[in-house]
């Protein structure tokens, strides 16, 4: 009972885990069915009369294709449709081929046809590219071709056995397609694009809660369920660093699937790859980042509180431009809030290299020193990926057509930010809607950027010279700090 107890716990985990393996298991048992009505109630007599001991194919292609997605299905059941229907005709063109050499050079010459093709076959799936999405077919190949060729050795009805064999292999294979496909459809494209958001969050998550954990000591000493808790967050970053075979086999069932919902034929899903691989690098620099925080050689807190507010500013900066990606991800919007937080990111770079050069370390020991500057360096590097990852989402939005949801950025000659949105233009002028006038040496960039009203936006007409504009990026407008002037002045006047 014990057992039994332990089998229906593991059962409900799963069910619970994700719901969509209990439905699945109900449309593997709905094709079977279908497959087996067709078996016993064919309409021009029995399913067995007309197909033989063939009939048994049709059962079998259910089970070994009808897989938990629709592109692992669909590929898995042209694999084997494909292989079967070349593999049928190149076994009836090897026995019409013997049967004209004689009655003593036939034998020899099927078991040379047969030797040749499983050799060269096997050897064809080493090739990385077939191992990738043709594996299933050339298994299916070699094992059709054999049984056809030998078969027709003898017997004589050779034609219908590799007809009742390749239509028993589409009525099972269009069973589990259909039903894969309209009955409750799991979409590997869908769990790869949510996998890679899932992806950003976690480690904004770690980003975003590394500062109040490596500078633990300022919790007061009751909290330690704080602590504790924010020591299970930072461990969730470990999911990503597995998460290379599962992008890997989700991108190469979503490139079977047809076009559905927000995925557009062709969609770009090498491009999900390269993100997820840049993720990964970012893993593998917090997972050295979270080995120091649990290090048992801490450095002294007065020594850290010395960089406390750039790194704090850097991790929980780039944290931010993570999650702005996430949510534009799973929006499917181009959006360019994250390069925000990046500029950021970047501003408290620069802030912390001018602290480090003016000799406050000077007085910390060496090894000391190189514990707290391989935290700085690891930072950096985040800093660093997280504007390479956030251009290669960039690239995504624009391959996979994402809705433009992202307004120009203005940049005035003080160095502040300023959001605009275009509105009705006049002959020879740009007109803008200036959002904000945000400075990126400010902490709450992103409450002022999220905090706009009708109140504060306001109204200025800009002349752009060709030439210069030229030479700005897409989307980006310069304009000159006294229009700004002009444009508040004139608002507090009114």
């Amino acid at each position: 009972m014990e057992k039994m107890r332990d089998i229906v716990k593991e059962g409900m985990r799963v069910g619970n885990e994700d719901p969509r393996r209990i439905i699945h298991a109900f449309k593997v048992g709905l094709a079977l069915v279908v497959v087996s009505s067709f078996y016993y109630y064919q309409p021009f007599g029995p399913f067995t009369d007309y197909f033989g001991i063939n009939a048994m194919w049709a059962v079998m292609t259910v089970v070994v294709v009808f897989e938990f997605s629709v592109g692992a299905t669909l590929g898995k059941g042209l694999n084997r449709g494909v292989a079967t229907l070349v593999a049928g005709g190149l076994g009836i063109g090897a026995h019409q081929l013997a049967r004209l050499s004689g009655t003593t050079v036939e034998p020899i010459l099927l078991v040379m046809l047969v030797f040749v093709q499983a050799a060269l076959s096997t050897f064809v799936r080493f090739f990385p590219w077939v191992k990738k999405k043709f594996d299933y077919a050339i298994l299916i190949f070699i094992l059709t071709f054999a049984l056809i060729s030998l078969s027709g050795f003898r017997d004589e009805e050779i034609l219908d056995l590799a007809e009742s064999r390749i239509s028993t292999v589409v009525i099972g294979g269009l069973s589990c397609v259909f039903i894969s496909i309209f009955v409750c459809p799991v979409w590997a494209g869908q769990d790869l694009h949510s996998l890679l958001a899932s992806n950003f969050d976690t480690l904004a998550y770690f980003l975003q809660d590394f500062g109040d954990e490596y500078f633990e000591a300022r919790v007061e000493a009751g909290d330690y369920k704080v602590v504790e808790k924010r020591g299970r967050n930072l461990d969730r970053f470990k999911s990503v660093l597995d998460s290379k075979s599962d992008e890997e086999a989700l991108a190469n069932y979503a490139e079977w699937e047809p076009p559905h919902g927000k995925f557009r034929f062709r969609h770009p899903w090498k491009q999900y790859l390269a993100v997820g691989a840049l993720l990964r690098q970012c893993a593998y620099r917090i997972d050295a980042l979270n080995s120091y925080i649990n290090s048992d050689f801490q450095i002294p807190m007065d020594i850290k509180m010395k960089l406390e507010e750039p790194l704090r500013r850097m991790s929980s900066e780039s944290g931010k431009s993570m999650k702005e990606v996430s949510i534009s991800l799973k929006k499917m919007i181009k959006s360019s809030s994250s390069d925000i937080h990046v500029l950021n990111s970047q501003s408290a770079c620069k802030a912390l290299s001018t602290l480090l050069k003016s000799g406050i370390l000077n007085d910390v020991e060496p090894l000391q020193m190189i514990s707290l500057l391989t935290t700085v360096s690891l930072l950096i590097d985040i800093v660093n990926l997280t504007e390479k990852i956030s251009e290669s989402v960039h690239e995504l939005a624009y391959a996979a057509r994402f809705k433009n949801m992202m307004r120009p950025t203005v940049y005035s000659d003080s160095g502040s930010i300023v959001r605009a949105m275009p509105i009705e233009s006049h002959a020879g002028d740009h007109v803008v809607t200036v959002l904000h006038d945000v400075d990126t040496s400010s902490n709450n960039v992103d409450n002022s950027l999220g905090e706009s009203s009708q109140n504060s936006c306001h109204h200025v007409a800009i002349k752009i010279v060709d030439d210069d504009h030229s030479n700005h990026e897409d989307g980006e407008i310069h304009i000159h700090t006294s229009l700004l002037e002009d444009v508040k002045r004139n608002d507090r006047l009114h």
